[in-house]
Order: structure tokens, then sequence, then C-alpha cells
């Protein structure tokens, strides 16, 4: 509707510039052979001109609608085409509107470790070896498993201290961007919710889903990759 209306609005606009009342007198006579004399045929090539200078600027704005409808257009196509994929920390499942990649077991290194890698790890449950050696021979980078650490917690999340931490890896289709915001339950405007939860961290900080599962068989005092619960205190 609004490539329409910008069509009528610059075609009224020309017309009105060019137009004294006499144009349309002056077209009629021109078709039925009034104008005959050195000031119709002067009059005629006015209009002529007044035409091609209207026509040329309806012309131009309907190029412009053109090509601002092909742009559009191929930003529909690439966010189309396009997927995003997420970790779901502390879930086994993806939301109703995402497809499960993997659900798998929380890791990553040991929690007071100098030197360790930040980022937490969704490992799968089948995994596939490569080249290895049992035990310790030189310097390794260990993988270790992660539990809650919630007891100073309120609710719910207290219940979840020292359980294992599972995850799910999360396909999201027909978009383009994933994205945390810390500090925030509601997405700003243009942004679609996937899921929301509580910021706790290890090495780094993670979004744990509001409701965590946990691990069966995983209740135990281990340590390892520490998922601790953040109070957002502003500190001046």
């Amino acid at each position: 509707m609004s490539a329409v209306l910008i069509i009528v609005i610059s075609a009224m606009g020309v017309w009105a510039e060019i137009s004294n009342g006499s144009c349309k007198d002056m077209l009629q006579g021109y078709l039925t052979g009034q104008l005959s004399s050195a000031l119709g045929a002067y009059q005629v090539d006015a209009l002529k001109r007044e035409f091609k200078s209207f026509t040329y600027q309806i012309e131009k704005s309907v190029k412009a609608i053109k090509g601002k409808i092909g742009i559009d257009a191929q930003k529909m196509r690439e966010t189309k085409n396009s997927s995003v994929v997420y970790t779901r920390w502390g879930k086994k499942t993806c939301p109703s509107n995402a497809e499960l990649v993997h659900s798998g077991y929380t890791g990553g290194s040991w929690y007071n470790n100098k030197g360790a890698a930040v980022d937490p790890l969704c490992l799968p449950r089948d995994p596939e070896w490569g080249i290895y050696s049992d035990g310790v021979n030189g310097g390794k980078a260990f993988v270790y498993g992660a539990e809650y650490q919630t007891n100073n917690s309120p609710g719910y999340l207290r219940t979840l201290y020292e359980q294992d931490v599972p995850c799910a890896v999360c396909l999201r289709r027909n978009r383009a961007v994933v994205k945390m915001f810390p500090a925030r339950k509601t997405c700003y405007k243009g942004w679609k919710l996937e899921y929301h939860g509580y910021l706790m961290a290890g090495t780094m900080y993670t979004c744990v889903d509001e409701h965590p599962d946990t691990l069966h068989g995983g209740h135990a005092d281990k340590n390892g990759r520490l998922f601790i619960k953040q109070k957002l205190d502003v500190v001046p």
C-alpha cells in the first residue's frame, strides 16, 4: 500500500506544478484539431515537454520503489535461508520453536585452575575418541564435569546444589543472530525470546535456564566446573 501511495503522491505533486488549469483544455484541443495556429502549436509543444517531464518523474519514482523492494526481498531471502545454533545451559531439551541437535553434559576446566579454559562445553552423550593414552603422561587440558553451586540461592535453585549440569545444543531456523542479554527477562524490540534464566558464573558468565534440569545419579561434591548463581548488585 505504501508503494502505491508514493506513486500517487509523486504524480499529483508533479501534475500540480505543471498545471495552471489549461492543460486539460490544451490536450482536448490538440486531440480534436482545434489548435492550428502558431500559438496552438506552441501550446502543444509546451504540453509535450511538460508531459515528458511528468512521465520522467513517474519512472524515477517507480525505479526507486523497485530498488527498495528488491533490497527488502534480498534481506528476507537471506534471513529465511540462515540458521543459528546456541546452547541452552541447564536443560536437556530445546524450546518448542527450535530443533535439538544433541542433548549432553556440561563440562569445562577445574574451577580454580590457573590458565584454565574460560568457556564451558556441551559434551555429547556419545563421544568419539581420537588417539589418546590412559593415565597422566605430560601436560593435559583436562575436562571435568560441571555442577550447580547454589547452596546460598533462594527457592528451587537451592535444591540443585552439587547436582550435575545438563545442556542442549539447539538449532533455530530463519534467524541470523543469537545474543545473550544479561539483566533482562524480556527482549528488546525486534528480538525474539529463545529462553531466559539466571546468570551464573565460573570462569565466565552463563545464562542457565530459569527451570534447570539435573542429571540422574550426578549428586556429589566433585567440584570441577562450577555454576555459581550471581547476585547483580550495582557497586559504586
